[in-house]
């Protein structure tokens, strides 16, 4: 009863910019933290970015000074803006999020994911 939709990705030259986004739907009592991940191939998905309820962020030390996550908790979506991209930025990027729906306790959902390719 929760679908989290990732939009926003693409194909940017390097020393670009994308800003992706991501909206929840469905049974949404609340949503607690929110997270940002990727997955290059042939690596492991990674964090990349966290925000919880009440706006506090965590950034991984490849990104931090270049991406920003935000969110807009009135239209219970999240964002990722993403500045001065390299080509080791190139990844599926999924959202990840902990709602709480009327019927059940928190749990975990994550986003089908948006491509992001910076070439050089």
């Amino acid at each position: 009863q929760v679908q989290l939709v990732e939009s926003g990705g693409g194909l940017v030259q390097a020393g670009g910019s994308l800003r992706l986004s991501c909206a929840a739907s469905g049974s949404i009592f609340s949503i607690n933290d929110m997270g940002w991940y990727r997955q290059a191939p042939g690596k492991q998905r990674e964090l990349v970015a966290t925000i919880t309820s009440r706006g506090s962020t965590n950034y991984i030390d490849r990104v931090k000074g270049r991406f920003t996550i935000s969110r807009d908790n009135s239209k219970n979506t999240m964002y990722l803006q993403m500045n001065s991209l390299r080509p080791e930025d190139t990844a599926v990027y999924y959202c990840n999020a902990d709602v709480a729906t009327y019927y059940r306790t928190t749990s975990n959902y994550w986003g089908q994911g948006t491509q992001v390719t910076v070439s050089s």
